[in-house]
Order: structure tokens, then C-alpha cells, then sequence
């Protein structure tokens, strides 16, 4: 297994996935390609940018995620795993499968969260659609709320 392909948000489960794709990773002697999809520009999906302080504000925050990618690059390295971060900007299921393609990834790790039916009756699943469509193996991590407030 010599790529892998980590799909991070920021916020929440990073923790849990980057402690499992630490253990993989130096059993394996994988490079790590942490990745986080960055919500795409407003002109992207069909909005105008807005002022320019709506812009400054946006960039700070792209500046912001690709610290905290890097830091987390860096953590990794320091216990001796070979890994990168990138930020990317696009949809999240067709970027990640995009993604691990072109880096030839042979795993795509990512965070898992349960839901209700409800809620995957109208928002779906990010982790399940991956799992449908990719043609690389899929491993999920289980994060539940419990998880993230004891973290």
C-alpha cells in the first residue's frame, strides 16, 4: 500500500481518522496525501464573488485550512510517515475520486458519521456515495458525536 488518500474536515473527526491512518501508515510505510475540500468559490455555483472584503475574508480562510493540512503534514512526518497536504476546491465526492486517481491512491480514508434516515434521505451520505463510485478501496473511520466530544 504506498499511497494514501485522506479526506479531512477540518473540524471534528480529524483527530480520530489521522490517529487510524497513522497506524496504517507506519505498518505499511505509505506516503499520506491529506486532503480537505474547500467549499468551492461563489462563482463557482453561480453567485457573484461580493465585495472585495467578502473575498479578503475567504482567502483568509483558504490560508487558514492550509496551514492547519500542513501542520498536520508535518505532525506526521515528525513520527517518521511520509505525507503532503492539499487543498482542494471543487464538489467533495467527485474531487476525493478525482484526486485519488491521480495520485494513484491504493486506500481513501475517510471519516464516517451516522445519521438517521431522515437525514440521509435528504442530504446523503458524502462517505457512502465515495464508497458507491470510487474504484479504489474505501476505509471508513466510525466517528459518532460521543467520539468527537471525548477527543
Amino acid at each position: 500500500m504506498k499511497n494514501i488518500l485522506v479526506a479531512l474536515e477540518l473540524e471534528g473527526d480529524a483527530e480520530m481518522v489521522l490517529r487510524k491512518v497513522e497506524q496504517i501508515a507506519l505498518q505499511f510505510r505509505s506516503k499520506v496525501w491529506l486532503m480537505h475540500i474547500a467549499a468551492p468559490d461563489p462563482d463557482f455555483v453561480g453567485y457573484d464573488a461580493g465585495p472585495q472584503s467578502v473575498r479578503d475574508i475567504r482567502a483568509e480562510e483558504l490560508r487558514q485550512e492550509h496551514r492547519e493540512l500542513q501542520q498536520m503534514a508535518k505532525d506526521l512526518m515528525n513520527k517518521g510517515i511520509d505525507a503532503n497536504g492539499l487543498l482542494v476546491q471543487g464538489a467533495t465526492v467527485a474531487t476525493i475520486i478525482e484526486q485519488a486517481e491521480k495520485l494513484k491512491s491504493d486506500l481513501i480514508l475517510l471519516g464516517h458519521h451516522q445519521h438517521g434516515f431522515l437525514y440521509r434521505l435528504f442530504a446523503g451520505s458524502v462517505s457512502e456515495e465515495i464508497a458507491r463510485r470510487s474504484h479504489v478501496p474505501v476505509l471508513l473511520v466510525p466517528v459518532s458525536e460521543q467520539d468527537l466530544s471525548d477527543s
